[in-house]
């Protein structure tokens, strides 16, 4: 792999995570709008702009794919109610000031999938797994004793996206046309939420031709912008290289939810983020172990 392929595939890993990272600034503007009538509007708008962008970026033959097996429409389907309750617990999360468990629960995502690739796959785990997961579940013991309280937030978001992560390895559709299915299949959700909900300002057909809402259609962009670089991003960096890129994300959260907007940081937090940081290193050392091993252990190639 050439030196400008991999330096193409950095910027592009960094430029997702950091979006995803700096994510709260944008809700943090929205925090006078709720959870749900956010959720509305990003899903309208990621179905709008992902389907034009399927009509620009051109991917041959995913549709009769799709069509050929139908079983397809059912796992996404699914996955996309997984996807929009997790952007649901995080948007609600961040505008109400629950930025720290926010990061935690992306900082527990990659050991949680450790962790289902054994309860659901029956993979094995190493020993230095066994030891990040135990470091993990010791973090979030902590948190219960200390605090009195489960860290639901973190649970749910970590489960939800993890969850996603392996449905979807299950359903081999790309990036881009698995999520404009995902958004359509949820837009009748969406507009039967509103027709529900008539305190929704949404539900106010005026209410479409306001500042507002204009500003509310950048959810669209927020939401297709970064995973189009993490998928791009995919196809030029090593799995082990993309795999600490996915730090960042949760740190800016962290960072913001601390030095920005002053959400309480004390000794009790410090721990558990303490044994899930811990945790998180000796995953990453035994996943380059690992994929060095592997490499050692492939075959020459044939003249």
């Amino acid at each position: 792999m050439s030196s400008a392929t991999l330096q193409r595939g950095y910027l592009l890993g960094l430029t997702a995570y950091t979006l995803w990272g700096l994510f709260p600034i944008y809700l943090k503007l929205l925090s006078d709008v709720p959870a749900l009538e956010v959720i509305v509007h990003r899903v309208l708008w990621s179905a709008l702009l992902g389907s034009f962008l399927l009509l620009v970026w051109k991917h041959p033959g995913w549709w009769r794919e799709l069509l050929a097996r139908p079983r397809l429409f059912g796992l996404l389907a699914f996955t996309g109610l997984l996807i929009a309750g997790n952007w649901l617990i995080y948007i609600w999360a961040v505008n109400h000031n629950r930025m720290i468990e926010a990061s935690l629960g992306y900082y527990i995502n990659p050991l949680m999938n450790v962790l289902l690739g054994m309860v659901v796959l029956g993979e094995r785990l190493r020993r230095l797994q066994w030891v990040a997961v135990i470091l993990a579940a010791l973090g979030v013991l902590q948190q219960l004793l200390m605090l009195g309280t489960l860290p639901w937030i973190s649970l749910a978001l970590a489960m939800s996206f993890s969850v996603y992560g392996l449905v979807r390895k299950k359903a081999p559709v790309a990036a881009l046309p698995g999520l404009v299915v995902e958004t359509w299949m949820l837009v009748p959700v969406v507009i039967a939420m509103l027709l529900s909900h008539p305190e929704m300002n949404s539900y106010q057909p005026e209410y479409w031709l306001t500042s507002d809402v204009l500003f509310l259609s950048l959810s669209g962009p927020v939401t297709l912008i970064p995973l189009l670089c993490f998928n791009a991003a995919a196809r030029y960096l090593p799995y082990a290289t993309l795999g600490f890129l996915q730090y960042i994300g949760p740190t800016l959260v962290l960072g913001l939810a601390v030095f920005v907007y002053g959400e309480p940081f004390d000794s009790s937090r410090l721990f558990s983020f303490i044994c899930i940081w811990i945790g998180l290193a000796i995953y990453s050392l035994d996943a380059v172990r690992t994929l060095r091993r592997a490499r050692v252990r492939l075959p020459p190639p044939s003249s």
